[in-house]
């Protein structure tokens, strides 16, 4: 029986957190801690999407009924 060889299908890529060579079983980071720093910064907001506001749909602050 021939060696199993494992095929990566994505390729190795700096972890986004600190910069060290991504782990498969982590993709995209190197380790579980930096997963969950990324986690946290979702969920603190630290990841914003900033909201464009329109200037003709902004309610007026006189135009109340």
């Amino acid at each position: 029986m021939p060696d199993a060889t494992v095929i990566r299908l994505r390729p190795v890529r700096p972890c986004p957190i600190c910069g060290k060579p991504s782990v498969q079983a982590f993709h995209p980071f190197c380790s579980s801690r930096c997963a969950d720093v990324d986690l946290n910064r979702w969920l603190t907001g630290a990841y914003a999407i900033p909201e464009e506001v329109d200037e003709e749909k902004k309610p007026d602050a006189g135009d109340e009924e």
